[in-house]
């Protein structure tokens, strides 16, 4: 693996999630198997996962304090993460979400909110020195309901007021630490300006080595966010975006979707700067993932299923960050 950091820049939360052994009906008291706390967002479980993989790797994003970001910060120090880019806004309230987990089928039902995260991220030991601390708005946060029977979980978030990282928050960045950047594809426009940043950093470099790895995750089926087709070397995109555009599986979307990606070229001779055109790629649960390359050719993997689901919570983070990590 090349030197250099794995720079996340996205979304920390708290997730509260909550086991229970079926889905509940609405408007019914229920006892849940377990409930706990724990370090959520795309970008900062994907954090996690390069981690524990052995990666070393920074987190972006932003966080707003109190008794909810001093355990997120913990659980990043844990994991060995580097928080020093992490943003405060005061004044703001940490994101969460509720999840309900279903013990039973393994699903996971999110609710989202925004309100405590970074002690989370010390304890786990994610750099998240690049945290941009907003001084308004509220921390999201996401109600996770998990079922152990089924593995399912159900999440509610509700997103506050907390700022996203902005570009002029990127552009005191320096960029010689890192060897990949990878964007959870949020507040697109200004996403839009830090790439450019880095590309125009890359082509200032006259060793292939020494450029970054840009790569991008277009998850919502929001429409600002498909700017961010044509921004990455590499791009993921979720089923869900897949669904949207009317593709019915992982093939027939990269064929369909692949015509936004940036147009790349190779020159002939070393000392040109190259610009190769960008492979995309889309996971599908448990029929596998397909990624297609610029050659044109469409490769896949099989889903390997454990002998027991446990949740789902999490799972797309976890490829997203075991790709990066095969490829850096």
């Amino acid at each position: 693996m090349a030197k250099g950091k794995i720079l996340c820049v996205g979304l920390v939360c708290l997730d509260i999630i909550n086991v229970v052994d079926k889905y509940p009906e609405e408007d019914t008291d229920n006892r849940c198997l377990s409930q706990r706390w724990q370090r959520g967002g795309n970008a900062s479980n994907s954090c996690t996962v390069l981690s524990l993989l052995g990666a070393p790797c920074a987190f972006m994003g932003s966080l707003a304090p109190g008794p909810v970001a001093d355990f997120i910060l913990n659980d990043f120090k844990m994991y060995k993460i580097d928080i020093s880019l992490l943003l405060e806004h005061t004044g703001c309230s940490f994101p969460a979400s509720v999840v309900i987990s279903n013990e039973t089928t393994g699903s996971r039902t999110i609710l989202h909110m925004n309100s405590f995260i970074v002690g989370d991220f010390v304890r786990r030991g994610v750099d998240i020195s690049g945290m941009a601390w907003q001084k308004r708005g509220e921390t999201p946060c996401a109600c996770c309901v998990v079922c152990p029977t089924t593995g399912t979980r159900t999440v509610v978030l509700s997103d506050t007021n907390l700022p996203d990282v902005s570009a002029e928050d990127f552009s005191k960045l320096d960029l010689s630490q890192y060897k990949w950047i990878h964007w959870e594809g949020r507040n697109a426009e200004e996403q839009i300006k830090m790439i450019e940043k880095v590309r125009e950093y890359n082509s200032k470099q006259q060793r292939e080595e020494n450029r970054i790895t840009i790569s991008v995750e277009i998850e919502k089926t929001r429409e600002p966010l498909y700017q961010l087709f044509p921004c990455g070397d590499l791009v993921f995109i979720s089923k869900d975006v897949a669904i949207h555009f009317g593709f019915h599986s992982a093939a027939s979307a990269l064929r369909g979707l692949y015509s936004r990606l940036r147009k790349g070229y190779v020159t002939n001779t070393d000392k040109e700067k190259q610009q190769k055109q960008a492979v995309l790629i889309c996971a599908w649960a448990e029929k596998g993932a397909d990624a297609l390359c610029p050659d044109g050719v469409l490769v896949h993997s099989d889903a390997f299923p454990p002998e027991r689901l446990v949740d789902t919570l999490g799972a797309g983070d976890t490829f997203n960050a075991s790709v990066i990590y095969t490829l850096s």
